[in-house]
């Protein structure tokens, strides 16, 4: 099961668990602590009174009483005090506990707030890398759908670093659909958009393919998006899983695609695949024409994955952190 991250009130999901930023004493608190005691209700704290509190880097499991969610785990994340006394480790522990309860319980899905990024003062920016680690390595040898959950846009934030070098890419390379034809303030529907879309990705595929030996384009002429998605599987010499989980791509999703070699997918998804199996610019091109897209200097979307696939950044969680800050669709589902 794929990793999301979506803006949303954690109270309000309906998922096997939410995870609690609790404190010490599991007897409620501010932020997201209170919040989740508020919507459980009264039967919530009776039952944390019973548990005798959690160390820091510790979880622990109730029932969600009147939440949607059929259980919260409360996992309580380390006070940032410079990041010289074990805060990292310590907020590692936080997830890997949480995660390690989930399948005790045999749950499927799960929900984390950015555990220490509020009142504890955790820096947001390292929260969320810690949380991407812990939880990408769990994926990769478990199936459960995991969300990181933000309230607003503030409780978001990507690293500077990458905030910049994305930002200047994206004014260095977007283009307004208005600005095509020399300046001129004409109006695109979306049909009109799409089109050029694919004039410009086969202009650019036709330009790649002329280094390729011929009999390996003409073979590849007719192929599908899945025959080629397989063709490539093979190629890379990844094994069906390896793909689908760096793709963050749903299992039933991807049995689909093997199963029907006229499947439809969504770009986003065509995406997912080409950065799993760490396609050049123009491969993923290619691949994005068999399914009927093309990249274009005109969407934001396609700017971003363009600037990561040229500084051969095929880190998905990544990727799709960047995509959530610039308020796009996220790769995989």
């Amino acid at each position: 099961m794929p990793l999301q991250i979506i803006r949303a009130d954690i109270t309000k999901l309906e998922v096997d668990a939410i995870v609690n930023a609790a404190n010490e004493s599991l007897l409620g608190g501010g932020g997201v602590d209170g919040a989740i005691h508020r919507a459980a209700g009264p039967g919530l704290l009776e039952e944390c009174r019973l548990l005798g509190g959690c160390k820091t880097g510790d979880a622990k499991i109730t029932k969600g009483y009147d939440l949607p969610a059929k259980f919260v785990i409360h996992a309580v994340g380390p006070v940032w005090h410079g990041g010289d006394s074990g805060e990292v480790s310590l907020l590692a522990s936080c997830y890997r506990k949480s995660l390690a309860l989930a399948v005790e319980n045999g749950l499927e899905s799960i929900a984390f707030p950015l555990i220490s990024s509020g009142a504890y003062g955790f820096p947001k920016d390292q929260a969320l890398l810690v949380a991407q680690s812990v939880i990408r390595k769990f994926l990769i040898v478990s199936d459960m759908l995991v969300y990181i959950v933000v309230f607003d846009k503030k409780a978001f934030v990507l690293s500077e670093s990458v905030f910049s070098s994305v930002k200047a890419y994206i004014d260095d390379n977007y283009v307004d659909v208005h600005e095509l034809t020399y300046g001129r303030n004409l109006e695109y529907s979306n049909e009109d958009s799409q089109m050029i879309d694919l004039n410009w990705s086969r202009t650019v595929c036709r330009a790649g393919r002329a280094s390729r030996k011929l009999k390996d384009v003409v073979d590849e002429l007719d192929e599908t998006f899945s025959e080629s998605l397989l063709r490539l599987i093979d190629q890379k010499e990844m094994t069906d899983v390896d793909t689908y989980k760096k793709a963050n791509v749903d299992r039933k999703l991807f049995s689909k695609i093997r199963n029907d070699k006229f499947y439809k997918p969504k770009k986003s998804t065509v995406i997912a695949f080409a950065i799993a199996l760490e396609l050049s610019l123009d491969e993923t091109k290619d691949l994005l024409l068999k399914a009927g897209y093309g990249l274009s200097k005109c969407s934001k979307f396609d700017v971003i994955i363009e600037y990561f696939i040229v500084e051969g950044v095929y880190d998905i969680m990544e990727i799709n952190s960047a995509l959530f800050e610039f308020e796009e669709t996220l790769l995989g589902i």
